[in-house]
């Protein structure tokens, strides 16, 4: 996340104001639902759904990307324990592959709402339209703005890590449990190195460009053992006359 982003998001304030806009038109229960993965280059992108209590407050909710791993754990306990309802979904590596990043993030956005039981009336998104039948309010910057979608983020970004720290058991070389899959430097070299695993995203750039020099190296060697024996028989002839 650049710099000036992260900026204007700590400036932004999170709220009910767009839960009190639902409510005061009619909704009973108004879900916020958020993803996160997106730009990852490993694994699936996870989206959570949270209805919560009109007349609980759960302090401390904000953008999930502005918080410690320790708070962000200790809010999503609260959350989980003082909401109406939650519920979790994703879409893993082969799906996004298959549809790209973009429609994979609708369908488990989509899919976390129409999990959640009771069903919401309302739905809050982070600046997206997603494919369910009740109604929806499309916020930018939701997950700083609204209480409910800020919550859902926390909850989708605690269950993926967790998802993370699992992975990096079966795949320690690519040191998932510190970047979580995303694009960091150490990640992008290992994986020019080693090539992906069968969990990365083959369509994503960095992923693809790192099997791309894999092969290219490989073609060089391979060359190089066709050429040596050449060069050696040349050098046998010379020898001989």
């Amino acid at each position: 996340m650049s710099t000036l982003k992260l900026r204007l998001l700590k400036k932004l304030k999170c709220t009910s104001r767009y839960e009190k806009l639902a409510w005061a038109d009619g909704a009973q229960l108004v879900a916020g639902v958020d993803e996160v993965g997106r730009g990852a280059l490993f694994g699936p992108v996870v989206a959570a759904a949270v209805i919560l209590k009109p007349d609980y407050r759960i302090r401390g909710l904000r953008d999930s990307k502005l918080l410690l791993p320790e708070v962000r754990e200790t809010l999503a306990e609260r959350i989980r324990e003082h909401c109406i309802a939650y519920a979790i979904a994703s879409v893993d590596a082969a799906r996004i592959d298959e549809i790209n990043i973009y429609w994979a993030s609708l369908e488990a956005l989509a899919m976390a709402v129409k999990k959640l039981e009771p069903v919401p009336d309302h739905v809050l998104v982070d600046a997206l339209k997603i494919d369910v039948e009740c109604k929806q309010t499309k916020i930018i910057h939701g997950d700083a703005l609204s209480c409910s979608i800020a919550a859902a983020s926390i909850i989708a970004k605690v269950e993926r890590d967790r998802w993370m720290r699992d992975f990096d058991v079966r795949y320690p070389l690519y040191g998932l449990a510190s970047n979580k899959g995303y694009s960091t430097p150490k990640h992008k070299a290992i994986l020019r190195e080693h090539g992906p695993s069968p969990l990365h995203r083959q369509s994503f750039a960095p992923v693809w460009m790192a099997q791309a020099d894999q092969t290219s190296d490989l073609f060089s060697e391979l060359q190089q053992e066709m050429e040596e024996p050449a060069i050696s028989n040349v050098l046998d002839l010379v020898s001989a006359e």
